[in-house]
């Protein structure tokens, strides 16, 4: 639960720094502009808080790392993929979507810090318990965080804290039912690892038989 406050008030402090220049700078995410994440993330924190106000009073189907999915990469045929830009731009202003982010991503981690651990919520056709659906996120946030840095001028906006890096490589790890070499930087385990660069060749000779793995893309 701390990790998941921490990942996500790290993201939320990230938006807030941002200059209107950079919210037109390009995204991590392939096809969005750093608007267009933001815009995504307001709709996970409303996703976040619809699920905690969703309980179950069956068995957990999942847990943080069977919640994910490994998926076939974007083509940007997704409708929802496609709406996130024309959402993003109807804002007009940078200004009003990054407080719709703060007033919604505040109300999720509120949500969140008030949540019984053990208490067992559904989405998505499973169910977890909080604990675990909100440790899941720690992945979301850290890698989100990642693709909002990715294009911006180095220094400008920080990155996810060492902490919540190191929490999100160990869950991918889990994902991936083996470790990343020890040579890898939690942030290039992340980054290579869900293919948000490609390995270097070098780096492929390490990765060994989880190379021809990856992108380990989360659905």
């Amino acid at each position: 639960m701390d990790h998941f406050s921490r990942s996500w008030t790290a993201l939320r402090t990230a938006v807030g720094d941002l200059t209107d220049a950079d919210m037109a700078r390009p995204s991590g995410c392939a096809g969005w502009l750093v608007r267009d994440l933001v815009c995504h993330l307001v709709i996970d924190a409303q996703d976040v808080l619809i699920t905690l106000v969703t309980p179950a009073d069956t068995e957990p189907t999942a847990d943080a790392v069977t919640y994910w999915d490994l998926v076939e990469p974007p083509t940007g045929d997704d409708p929802l993929d496609a709406l996130i830009p024309r959402l993003a731009a109807a804002y007009g202003e940078a200004s009003l979507l990054k407080f719709h982010l703060d007033d919604v991503g505040s109300a999720a981690g509120r949500a969140a810090e008030l949540a019984d651990p053990a208490a067992r919520v559904s989405t998505q056709g499973k169910v977890l318990t909080a604990g675990d659906y909100l440790s899941a996120y720690v992945l979301e946030w850290t890698l989100h965080h990642l693709d909002l840095v990715a294009h911006l001028p180095a220094g400008r906006v920080a990155g996810p804290p060492a902490e919540t890096l190191a929490v999100a490589r160990a869950l991918l790890e889990r994902i991936a039912g083996t470790p990343f070499p020890a040579s890898f930087s939690d942030r290039d385990a992340l980054l290579a690892g869900t293919g948000r660069r490609a390995p270097t060749d070098a780096e492929r000779v390490e990765l060994g038989e989880l190379a021809a793995r990856l992108p380990l893309v989360l659905g």
